[in-house]
């Protein structure tokens, strides 16, 4: 719980909340929900985002956000050390944009959401973690300093398209569900800051894009929609 005590206590603001209880429903959240569940993850999403509906809970998700995020920087260190071990190429990793790293090495590299270790799963534990701090932005902004949580939203919105579009990771409704959860909830956070920073390289280059991708259902066999992540950043995050 080490990140999240940073980020609640960020600028000088605490959050008087129950660390006790806070460490009960994290370990709580990861028991009852994930991939081990026969649920689908929307109906895992809507029941986890009923137990975090407090004070409590925002800290949670913002924690369950953060580990998720430095998880999968540290898989991706470790891939691209491995790489230079092997070939002597080095790979930078750029919290902030990892989309050059992704087109240049993407394939050798494994995407890692699915399989990092502490048993959060991008469309069930994160999904439902975004959600809790879209709707609590407010206060989570009036709480603490937002900001190394809205760049580690941003970091796993860029992870999440990264695999769409070098990982061979297939567009399927939870996946698109998480993305456009992560959209919103970068909107609710930045519109809740008197000053919020400027975006990160990796959702500016994703803004200037236009590109339709089709959704498929959780089968794979069949396509039931498109997203446009460009198409939905643009009007959320430049109004």
């Amino acid at each position: 719980m080490g990140w999240l005590g940073r980020v609640l206590g960020g600028g000088g603001r605490q959050v008087q909340e129950d660390p006790v209880r806070q460490a009960a429903l994290s370990a709580e959240v990861r028991q009852r929900f994930g991939a081990h569940l026969a649920v689908r993850p929307a109906e895992q999403v809507a029941a986890m985002v009923g137990l975090l509906d407090d004070g409590d809970g925002l800290a949670v998700a913002a924690g369950i956000v953060g580990e998720f995020a430095d998880a999968a920087h540290a898989d991706l260190l470790a891939q691209t050390t491995e790489l230079y071990r092997r070939t002597g190429q080095r790979f930078p990793v750029d919290r902030r944009n990892y989309r050059p790293l992704w087109r240049e090495a993407g394939g050798r590299l494994h995407w890692p959401l699915f399989a990092l270790p502490g048993g959060l799963h991008p469309y069930v534990h994160v999904a439902a973690a975004t959600t809790v701090v879209g709707t609590r932005a407010a206060q989570f902004v009036r709480a603490t300093d937002p900001h190394p949580l809205l760049a580690r939203l941003f970091e796993v919105l860029d992870l999440t398209t990264c695999g769409w579009e070098y990982g061979r990771v297939r567009v399927d409704h939870d996946g698109a569900s998480l993305v456009g959860r992560l959209i919103s909830t970068t909107r609710d956070v930045r519109a809740a800051m008197k000053e919020p920073p400027s975006l990160p390289p990796s959702v500016r280059e994703l803004m200037r894009t236009n590109r339709a991708v089709d959704v498929f259902d959780l089968t794979g066999d069949r396509v039931v929609g498109t997203i446009n992540v460009g198409g939905e950043l643009r009007p959320a995050l430049l109004t």
